[in-house]
């Protein structure tokens, strides 16, 4: 199966995106006239994937003698040497060289390298450089610091966005959180602008914004500018996104430090192994699931029943799937039953026509059902794998112990204790308080001695509650299981209860450096900067907004599954909150649990056709029939990407 997803089914036409990209792409070689060797940054080797087959690049150096060698990856692959770009010399035979790389400083020391080797050996190269997406000032001043500017003619490709799905964009913006939050940089912010302003000139300017965090805020803001500066035609055609709900990642880092326990989710996890592989494989080692990567996943050999032992086999994993597009939403115990009834089914099959007389027409169906045959051994082999560590103690006390810190059970019993409390011992103060207690809210109806009574006890469920939570957390430190599954249970504690008490925090941070090294010293730094992991300084707003927005829910059926809730049994992901609640009747209803939440928050309306609602395109007005929303989730911690629905 090819890796490049099919985009026909998209809800819009995301296939003259690609293909704009591709054309871009192969018109920069086309005018390099005779042979080169295109250089390519490694990390965008899966990027280009989706855009571009490197079966099609070596086609062109057959007939258009585009491409003589292509260096990638160390592989072969469709009979292309692949190599990384690294500061070791370029051996080529050709006397152009095109590098096509993003605008990293590192890598224009391995340029500028290849660049002094070329002229310490007198070969007469000519060579290209092409940005992604745009060229930086930074990276051509090192260029002239190391005196290879002159020896460059420099350019770029627009590559702003890459479809890796047929409702999925994303930005390839990997470090954007770290950039924003950590080193305040936000070039990344304008990169996420320019990509929806792009999408503009192609589908119309969108109506509808609405907007959660500082960083969304400013893209908004850039947006804006964009559309002063560069117009996009704002005439009487209806555009076919009417909402544009742009959330930042710090808004909601719950979620992502949650396990899925979907089939793709799963596939996509990053946990690994801790079962006895020491503090090497704490640093990812042992991966316990795959992370898909570009539309793909990458896995050894031996999971897919092949018979190259040591090797790695690329599986895409996309919509072009029609196996995976059925059960990729799925909970993963239901696909171990949807499977097993596939492959029963075709037992079945393969029965009768072993054992009756069938017709041709009867044949020719039993032989379509055959082609789906390696679809169903890939994911059964996958699935195979999946089970193997989904059903590990270590992974389900993992788990238990997430959803334990999300529904916040602590206070919970003590929300429940007060209103006890409060019948049995102040009856005067109930008139006031009603029946809405909070730990927030409480304050105002008690004296300060009535408080304290209350907060003892209150403190007495906490104390069991955290010491729960650190005690398992300091076990797996102990143990040196995977520093990121240690990182990512404290994280999830500290996001839920405002941080961590300072004598836990302490000695945790303590714990981690002596278990697995000082050298994670500068990690911890960032995590605090980041607010990620960081001392109790605030009450934690945590409940009250998992109860104003329905976050926990109670006896989820995952096999047919009605709400969000089923992805992680029984926790909505915040984001997809807010997201239901913009798109039904905007921000105005929630806007006392958005101010509990980080960042500012707006909506605003925009163009032409401004003046309709998003609902009312949304539940399918006769003036906006068929219009979809874009739903852009910046600062994420994989990559920022855009959603359709």
């Amino acid at each position: 199966m090819a890796q490049i997803p099919n985009l026909d089914n998209a809800s819009i036409d995301l296939t003259s995106l690609r293909d704009q990209s591709k054309k871009e792409l192969l018109n920069i070689l086309k005018n390099i006239r005779g042979k080169k060797c295109l250089v390519i940054e490694p990390k965008l080797s899966g990027s280009l994937s989706l855009i571009v087959e490197t079966a099609l690049l070596k086609a062109m150096a057959l007939l258009l003698s585009a491409v003589d060698e292509i260096y990638w990856l160390v592989e072969q692959e469709h009979g292309v040497e692949l190599r990384l770009l690294s500061p070791e010399p370029l051996e080529t035979e050709c006397t152009k060289i095109v590098y096509l790389v993003s605008s990293k400083l590192e890598l224009m020391k391995h340029i500028s390298l290849h660049l002094h080797d070329n002229t310490s050996k007198g070969l007469q190269r000519e060579c290209f450089l092409y940005f992604i997406p745009r060229r930086s000032v930074a990276c051509e001043q090192l260029l002239k610091v190391n005196k290879v500017h002159e020896l460059l003619t420099i350019g770029e490709y627009p590559l702003y966005m890459i479809p890796l799905d047929e409702d999925v964009i994303s930005f390839e913006l990997d470090f954007a959180y770290k950039e924003c939050l950590v080193d305040a940089d936000t070039s990344s912010l304008w990169h996420v602008a320019k990509a929806i302003h792009k999408l503009e000139w192609s589908f119309g300017v969108i109506p509808n914004v609405r907007a959660k965090g500082k960083a969304s805020f400013c893209v908004a803001e850039i947006l804006d500018r964009m559309q002063l500066e560069d117009p996009v035609n704002t005439s009487d055609a209806v555009p076919e996104i009417s909402t544009l709900i742009l959330l930042d990642r710090e808004v909601d880092m719950v979620t992502p430090m949650c396990t899925q326990l979907t089939y793709e989710g799963l596939v996509d996890e990053r946990h690994l192994d801790g079962g006895g592989c020491g503090v090497g494989s704490g640093y990812g080692v042992c991966d316990m699931f795959f992370h898909v990567n570009s539309g793909a996943v990458e896995l050894d050999a031996s999971i897919m029943d092949a018979k190259a032992e040591g090797k790695k086999v690329k599986v895409p994993l996309n919509s072009s799937d029609k196996l995976f597009r059925e059960t990729r939403d799925l909970n993963f115990e239901v696909v171990v039953q949807v499977l097993r009834q596939k492959a029963m089914s075709m037992k079945q099959d393969y029965a009768d026509i072993s054992s009756t007389n069938q017709s041709v027409s009867e044949l020719k169906d039993f032989v379509k059902k055959l082609n789906t045959l390696p679809e169903m051994n890939r994911h059964i082999s996958l699935a195979q794998h999946l089970s193997t560590h989904t059903s590990k103690p270590s992974f389900l006390s993992r788990l238990d112990m997430e959803q334990t810190i999300v529904e916040s059970e602590s206070y919970d019993m003590f929300i429940i204790y007060v209103r006890v409390y409060v019948v049995q011992y102040f009856p005067k103060q109930l008139t006031r308080l009603a029946t809405s207690v909070s730990s927030i809210s409480i304050s105002n109806f008690f004296s300060s001695v009535e408080m304290d009574i209350i907060f003892f006890y209150h403190a007495s469920l906490l104390r069991t509650f955290g010491f729960r939570c650190f005690e398992y957390i300091e076990e797996m430190i102990h143990k040196q299981e995977s520093l990121v599954n240690v990182l990512r249970l404290l994280i999830l504690f500290s996001v839920t209860n405002s941080g961590l008490p300072k004598k836990q925090y302490d000695y945790l941070r303590r714990e981690l450096l002596h278990s697995y090294g000082f050298e994670h010293m500068a990690t911890l730094n960032n995590l605090e900067k980041a607010g990620l992991f960081r001392k109790q300084e605030l009450r934690s707003n945590w409940l009250t907004v998992k109860r104003a927005l329905n976050l926990v829910v109670e006896n989820v059926d995952t096999a047919n599954p009605k709400d969000i809730s089923y992805v992680f049994s029984g926790y909505a992901p915040l984001s997809v909150r807010l997201i239901q609640q913009a798109i039904r009747s905007g921000w105005r209803p929630i806007e006392e649990i958005l101010k509990l939440l980080p960042g500012p928050h707006f909506e605003t309306k925009r163009g032409a056709l401004s003046r309709v609602s998003s609902y009312e395109s949304l539940s399918g007005g006769s003036t906006t029939v068929d219009r979809h929303v874009l739903i852009d989730l910046i600062e994420n911690l994989k990559s920022p990407y855009i959603k359709f629905s």
